[in-house]
C-alpha cells in the first residue's frame, strides 16, 4: 500500500489504497464491482424508512437526507445524538441490512487490515449539490474498538480528514463514486467531514451523492 504524499494534491491515483493515517485508508473505487446491486436495496431500505432531514441537538436542520438500516440506526434531535432499535417516525424496527451491504463492509475493512468486521448498523445519507457534513467524531458507539467504513455512491465529494481536535487542519481528499475511507484504531475518533457538494450529474444515480456508514454500534 502507499502512503499519502500531503503534498501531492487530493487526487490519488485509481485503485491504489492510501494510508490517510496509521489506521486509515482510501481504497479507490473498491465499491464498484458491488454498485448496481446495491441501488435496488438502497431503494427497497428508502421505501421502508424515508429519508429525512434530521434537527441537531442545537437547534439546526442537517442538509443531507438521513435514513438507516440494521439492527440500529442512527438519529439526532433536540435530546442528542444516539442509537435507536425503532425507526422513530414509523415506530417500526429499522429495515434489515441487506447481505450485500454487510459483505461489502466486510470485505472493505478487511482489506484495510480489520478482519472480522461485523457491522450492526448503517447510516445512509444522500446529499444534494450543496449539501455537506461538518466535522464530527463517530463516537454514539458503544464499541470505539471496531472500525468504520464509509462507502461513497453517486457525485463525488471533498472528504475532510481533520487530526484527533476540531482545530487541527483537515486534509481534503477527493472521493468518487465506488471509493471507501476505512478508519480505526489510533484514527477512530480523528475528525472528519464533508465539503458542500459542487454540482454535478452521475450517470446512473443524477445529481446526488449517496454516503454508506457502517458502524458496529453495539458492544
Amino acid at each position: 500500500m502507499h502512503t499519502l504524499d500531503l503534498f501531492a494534491g487530493v487526487e490519488h491515483p485509481p485503485g491504489l489504497p492510501f494510508a490517510l493515517g496509521e489506521a486509515a485508508w482510501h481504497l479507490p473505487g473498491f465499491a464498484l464491482p458491488w454498485a448496481e446491486a446495491l441501488y435496488p436495496e438502497l431503494f427497497a431500505i428508502r421505501a421502508q424508512a424515508p429519508l429525512r432531514q434530521l434537527s441537531t441537538p442545537g437547534g439546526g436542520r442537517m442538509s443531507v437526507g438521513t435514513t438507516s438500516c440494521g439492527a440500529l440506526g442512527w438519529v439526532s434531535d433536540a435530546r442528542g445524538y444516539r442509537y435507536t432499535a425503532f425507526d422513530p417516525d414509523s415506530g417500526r424496527p429499522w429495515p434489515a441490512m441487506p447481505a450485500m451491504f454487510a459483505a461489502l463492509a466486510g470485505n472493505a475493512a478487511a482489506a484495510a487490515g480489520y478482519e472480522g468486521f461485523a457491522p450492526d448498523t448503517c447510516l445512509i445519507n444522500h446529499y444534494r449539490p450543496g449539501a455537506g457534513m461538518g466535522l464530527h467524531q463517530d463516537r454514539d458507539e458503544r464499541d470505539l474498538n471496531a472500525p468504520i467504513v464509509s462507502v461513497s455512491l453517486g457525485i463525488g465529494a471533498v472528504f475532510l480528514w481533520g487530526g484527533h481536535q476540531r482545530s487541527d487542519k483537515a486534509l481534503r481528499i477527493a472521493l468518487a463514486h465506488g471509493d471507501v475511507v476505512v478508519w480505526g484504531g489510533a484514527d477512530r475518533l480523528r475528525f472528519h467531514g464533508v465539503m458542500p457538494l459542487a454540482p454535478a450529474m452521475h450517470p446512473r444515480l443524477g445529481a446526488r451523492r449517496i454516503n454508506l456508514t457502517f458502524r458496529q454500534a453495539r458492544a
